[in-house]
C-alpha cells in the first residue's frame, strides 16, 4: 500500500481496529503519472494468485509448495526491501497490459481519493468521498465485485456520477491539497429522489461541509416521508435555501489602540412558522457553513417545540477568550451596528450560544436598544438584573436530563446509580451535571478544548461550584486536580473511553468520530443524549446504531432553551419572576410534549420504539411536516 510520507508498513498481526484507523489516516497518493499503483493495478480475476494476494502491503507469509508455482511470477511492491523500492521507481514492475495501459493516466485523480478498509473480513478498495466500494458505489455492470479489476470498473462508473464529481471538486479546490482536510461523507440513500435532493444541495454549496452533512442526515431521516408524497421534494428544495443570509465586516479596536477586523454572520433560515429565534456564536471556527447548519438545525428544533417559531443562527469568528471587557464591548457594539436593522420582536431575536454569555448579550442588547430607540427587552438570554425568567440559563441543560429521564422511564429504568459522561464545561454541560446529581446519577467527566477531567467519585454541588469558579477565571480544568487529588486531567484526549451508561456530548459539532463511537460502545454506553448540535460524525452514527445505542437528537432533547426563551417573551411570564419549581414544572411538561410528538411521528412511519433510529427520525419527521404544512399553506414565497 502506498502511504503519504515515510510509507509506514502495517504489521500483519495488527487487529482490525488499528487497520481501520491506519486506512483512514493514509489515503492513496499518485507520486507520478508514470508509476504503477500496486494496490489498484495488479493481477486480474484471471490470475489464480489473486485469491491469495492481500490488498494491503504486509510482510509476506511463508508460501506453501502449492502456492509457490502459482505466485512465483508476481511480486508485490510493498513487499520489496526499501532499496529495491527505490530502484523500482525507474523500472516499474510489469503488470497485465490490459489493466496498466487503460488505467495509468485515467486513474491519476482517483487514486488520490481511494483508501483501503476491511469489510466483513476482506480488504476492499474504498472511495474516500462516499466511503463505499464495489457495487455499492453504483450498479456494477460487470458483476464480480471481488476482483480488483471489477472493483475498478465499478469505481469508474461511480466517478461519473454528479455526486462524486462535485464532492471531488470540493476536495481539490482547497489549495490543491492531495488529501482533503474535511472530506464530505455521502452515504448511499435508498431512493433516487432523496439522493437528488442531496446532489442538488452539494452542487449549490460544495464547500459547506457542515451544512451538507446536516442536510444529508435530515434527508436520510425523511426518506419514507418523501417516498409517500413527492410533493415534499419541492418543499425540501425550498427549505434548504435560507430566506436571508448576511455576511458583514466587524471592525473593532483593542485596548492598545490597534484595529482588528472579523467577519459576522446571520442566517435567517425559515420564518414560515413565525419570527426567527436562534443563537449567536463567537468562535474562531465560525463560518457561513456552520451558520447555515446551526440555522437549519434551529429551524427544526423550533418547529418541534410547543411554540411554532422560525429558525436562525449567526455569530462571528471573533474569539472572546483572553479579551478584556472593554474589547468585548467594542466588538459587540460594532457587530450590532450592522445587524440591528434585521432584528426585532417580529423579525429575529438572538440568544446566547458558544462564546456568548451574560456579558456579551448585555453589550449586544445595550447597543441594540440605543440604535433602535426603544426598550423591547426582546433578546432571549440570561438577564440577571433586568428581566426574564429565573432559570433561563439552566433550561437547555435541565431539558436534556428531563428528556433522557422520559427515555429511561420507557425502558423501566431511572438515573439512580448510572455513570454519566459529559463533554464540554460551559453553561449546558454544568447544568446537566446539576440535574444528574439531583436524579441520583454519577456524572464523572467534563472537558475543554485541551483535554478532559475525570472524577471517579463523581461530581457534587460543591465540586460544580468550583468548576464554575475555574471557568469564570478562564483557568484550565487541570487546576481542579490540584484541589481534588483523586481526579485526573488527560491532555489532548476525549472522555469517551470512560466506563459509562449514558453520555451527554455538550461541546461542539462532530466531537464524536468513528474511533470515539467504538470506544463508547466498548465502554458500555447505551444511551446518547445530544446536547450540542450534530455531535457525531456519520461514521460514528453508523457504529452507534449498529450497536443499538439509543440516540436522543438535539432537535428534540435540546429544545429546553427554546421553551424558556418563549417564556421570557410572553408578557405574563415577563411580569413576574418564576419560582424554580414552577419553571421546572413548565419545562418538564414541554419536554414531555416534545418526546410524545417525536415517538408518534416515528410510529406513524413504521419506526419501532426500540429502534435506535426512532427518536432521530421521529423528531425530524415531526418538525419537517409542521414546517411543510405552513410553507404549503403560504404558497411559493
Amino acid at each position: 500500500m502506498l502511504l503519504p510520507g515515510s510509507g509506514i508498513r502495517m504489521n500483519s498481526m495488527m487487529d482490525d481496529m488499528n487497520l481501520i484507523q491506519q486506512a483512514q489516516r493514509h489515503h492513496l497518493v499518485v507520486r507520478e503519472l508514470g508509476e504503477e499503483i500496486d494496490l489498484e493495478i495488479g493481477a486480474g480475476d484471471d490470475d489464480p494468485s489473486f485469491a491469495n494476494t492481500p490488498l494491503i502491503g504486509v510482510p509476506p507469509r511463508e508460501p506453501s509448495v502449492e502456492d509457490h508455482d502459482e505466485s512465483k511470477n508476481m511480486v508485490m511492491a510493498s513487499q520489496l526491501p526499501s532499496d529495491d523500492q527505490d530502484m523500482s521507481k525507474g523500472q516499474p514492475v510489469k503488470r497485465k497490459k490490459k489493466v496498466v495501459k487503460r488505467w495509468r493516466e485515467e486513474w491519476a485523480d482517483t487514486y488520490k481519493w481511494a483508501y483501503v478498509d476491511v469489510k466483513e473480513g476482506t480488504a476492499r478498495i474504498f472511495c474516500s468521498v462516499c466511503r463505499e466500494y464495489g457495487r455499492k458505489h453504483r450498479r456494477n455492470p460487470y458483476g464480480n465485485e471481488g476482483s480488483r479489476n471489477m472493483q475498478m470498473s465499478a469505481l469508474e462508473e461511480h466517478n461519473n456520477s454528479l455526486l462524486h464529481k462535485e464532492a471531488l471538486r470540493l476536495q481539490m479546490a482547497s489549495k490543491d491539497k492531495v488529501v482533503a482536510d474535511k472530506p464530505i461523507y455521502v452515504k448511499a440513500l435508498m431512493s433516487k429522489t432523496a439522493g437528488s435532493i442531496v446532489e442538488a444541495a452539494l452542487k449549490r454549496d460544495p464547500h459547506e461541509v457542515e451544512f451538507i452533512q446536516s442536510v444529508h442526515e435530515v434527508v436520510h431521516a425523511l426518506e419514507r416521508v418523501i417516498a409517500k408524497n413527492s410533493h415534499y421534494v419541492n418543499i425540501m428544495e425550498r427549505l434548504l435555501e435560507p430566506e436571508r443570509m448576511l455576511v458583514f465586516r466587524v471592525p473593532w479596536m483593542d485596548d492598545r489602540g490597534e484595529t482588528h477586523v472579523n467577519r459576522g454572520f446571520r442566517v435567517q433560515f425559515n420564518q414560515a412558522l413565525g419570527p426567527c429565534r436562534g443563537g449567536f456564536r463567537f468562535h474562531p471556527s465560525m463560518n457561513l457553513s456552520i451558520a447555515k447548519f446551526l440555522g437549519f438545525e434551529q429551524t427544526l428544533k423550533n418547529a418541534l417545540s410547543p411554540y411554532k417559531i422560525g429558525g436562525a443562527a449567526g455569530g462571528s469568528d471573533f474569539d472572546p477568550k483572553g479579551k478584556s471587557d472593554n474589547e468585548v464591548m467594542r466588538f459587540c457594539q460594532s457587530f450590532m451596528n450592522e445587524i440591528y436593522r434585521y432584528l426585532g420582536v417580529d423579525k429575529d431575536l438572538p440568544s446566547e450560544e458558544m462564546g456568548v454569555g451574560t456579558r456579551e448579550m448585555g453589550y449586544l442588547f445595550g447597543q441594540y436598544r440605543r440604535l433602535a430607540g426603544h426598550f423591547q427587552g426582546s433578546f432571549t438570554g440570561p438577564r440577571i438584573f433586568w428581566s426574564g425568567s429565573s432559570l433561563r440559563t439552566e433550561a437547555t441543560g435541565y431539558g436534556l436530563v428531563f428528556f433522557a429521564q422520559l427515555l429511561l422511564a420507557d425502558l423501566n429504568k431511572d438515573f439512580k446509580g448510572l455513570r454519566c459522561v459529559v463533554s464540554g464545561s460551559g453553561k449546558i454541560a454544568l447544568h446537566v451535571l446539576e440535574k444528574l446529581i439531583a436524579y441520583g446519577a454519577i456524572p464523572i467527566t467534563v472537558s475543554d478544548s485541551k483535554g478532559y477531567l475525570v472524577d471517579e467519585e463523581g461530581f457534587d454541588y460543591m465540586k460544580i461550584s468550583f468548576l464554575r469558579e475555574i471557568k469564570a477565571q478562564q483557568r484550565s480544568l487541570r487546576d481542579y486536580s490540584k484541589t481534588y487529588a483523586r481526579s485526573k486531567y488527560y491532555d489532548e484526549a476525549k472522555p469517551w473511553t470512560e466506563r459509562c451508561d449514558v453520555v451527554f456530548p455538550c461541546a461542539t459539532q462532530n466531537e464524536i468520530d468513528q474511533t470515539d463511537a467504538i470506544n463508547l460502545v466498548n465502554s458500555g454506553c447505551r444511551i446518547l443524549v445530544e446536547g450540542s448540535n450534530m455531535p457525531c460524525t456519520p461514521d460514528a452514527v453508523d457504529i452507534l446504531r449498529k450497536a443499538n445505542v439509543l440516540i436522543a437528537p438535539a432537535v428534540a432533547a435540546g429544545s429546553g432553551g427554546v421553551v424558556a426563551g418563549e417564556f421570557e417573551l410572553n408578557h405574563e411570564c415577563n411580569s413576574v419572576n418564576w419560582s424554580p419549581e414552577d419553571f421546572e414544572s413548565k419545562l418538564q411538561e414541554s419536554m414531555k410534549q416534545t418526546y410524545q410528538r417525536t415517538l408518534k411521528a416515528a410510529a406513524d412511519f413504521g419506526y419501532q420504539k426500540e429502534s435506535p433510529e426512532s427518536l432521530v427520525h421521529g423528531a425530524i419527521i415531526s418538525a419537517f411536516l409542521t414546517i411543510a404544512q405552513a410553507m404549503t399553506d403560504q404558497g411559493c414565497v
